[in-house]
């Protein structure tokens, strides 16, 4: 792949760190004095590879090592360096190439034998992503780091599928859920998600679809509540289902979305069909799979829209 990275302005990061480097390196007598790497934590988006910033295609053309996930498309990949070294690490559910762990200690040793090292991670590391704890990580070992920001799932899903995340008839806030906490608790923390002005987008939800709607119906949410469930957010197989808190998982059963998938609940959902004719996001090679027989003769449901964007 030819490096555009030229066309790019610099940022003056690699710089300062350089010359930390530098100035480290003269105050020791240590003849063999080799300077530390850096680690670029880097948002990879949520799959379209057009959504990536360029600074993160500047550094990722840049780097020696490239450490990836699951959720990081073999477009994006393609994007970094052709010498880079690149290692899988990814994370599905009840599915570890890695423990946590060890991909923290792939982080320090390679940034430890001097070199640029990039942590590819789908999405945005900060939101979900364990950007954080790897980070923690790498300053205990005196690393210096750039985390570079992605455009989240959540992001991605509702501008594609037509669902604005707020909203001021609808929505005045917005909150972001995983629907499972750490070591796999599941987060039934229901009585915080009723709000009827907030809308709230569930990470990492499908798996539990059904025992998240009818915790939040018993919380009291009401069982009308527009929910839609998107699956593979902003690239060619995303598909999009439509349904209501009482439905969506009566519908998610014949229709069958797979992961990786968005869920949000809200007002906002209903802006979906309103906006669908006219969404060039959604345009190209549209094809609605229809259900509507299925789902009818077995009475469960009255309405089902499944959208391949």
């Amino acid at each position: 792949m030819t490096d555009s990275s030229v066309s790019i302005p610099s940022c003056i990061t690699d710089n300062v760190i350089h010359q930390k480097c530098a100035q480290n390196a003269k105050v020791s007598d240590r003849q063999n004095s080799v300077c530390t790497g850096i680690v670029y934590l880097v948002g990879a988006g949520a799959g379209d590879p057009e959504l990536l910033t360029l600074k993160a295609l500047r550094v990722m053309q840049r780097a020696d090592v490239v450490l990836y996930d699951s959720l990081v498309s073999q477009d994006i990949l393609d994007m970094c360096a052709i010498t880079a070294e690149k290692i899988f690490v990814g994370k599905r559910r009840a599915n570890h190439a890695l423990p946590q762990e060890n991909i923290n200690e792939l982080l320090v040793k390679h940034a430890q034998a001097g070199k640029t090292v990039v942590r590819l991670k789908g999405g945005d590391p900060f939101i979900f992503g364990r950007g954080g704890e790897e980070l923690q990580e790498v300053v205990r070992h005196g690393i210096y780091f750039e985390s570079i920001p992605g455009v989240t799932a959540a992001s991605a899903a509702s501008n594609r599928a037509g669902i604005p995340l707020t909203h001021r008839d609808h929505a005045q806030s917005v909150k972001f859920v995983t629907a499972c906490k750490k070591l796999g608790a599941p987060n039934n923390d229901y009585t915080e998600m009723l709000d009827t002005t907030q809308t709230v987008v569930f990470y990492m939800g499908l798996h539990r679809l059904e025992q998240m709607t009818q915790g939040l119906i018993e919380a009291g949410r009401a069982s009308d509540t527009p929910f839609a469930i998107i699956s593979h957010a902003s690239m060619p197989t995303q598909q999009v289902l439509i349904g209501t808190l009482k439905d969506i998982a009566a519908q998610q059963a014949y229709a069958n979305l797979p992961t990786p998938a968005l869920l949000i609940m809200g007002d906002v959902v209903g802006l979906h069909k309103e906006f669908a004719a006219y969404n060039l996001g959604a345009s190209g090679n549209r094809v609605f799979a229809n259900m509507q027989d299925t789902i009818a003769a077995k009475g469960l449901v009255s309405s089902y829209e499944s959208v391949v964007l």
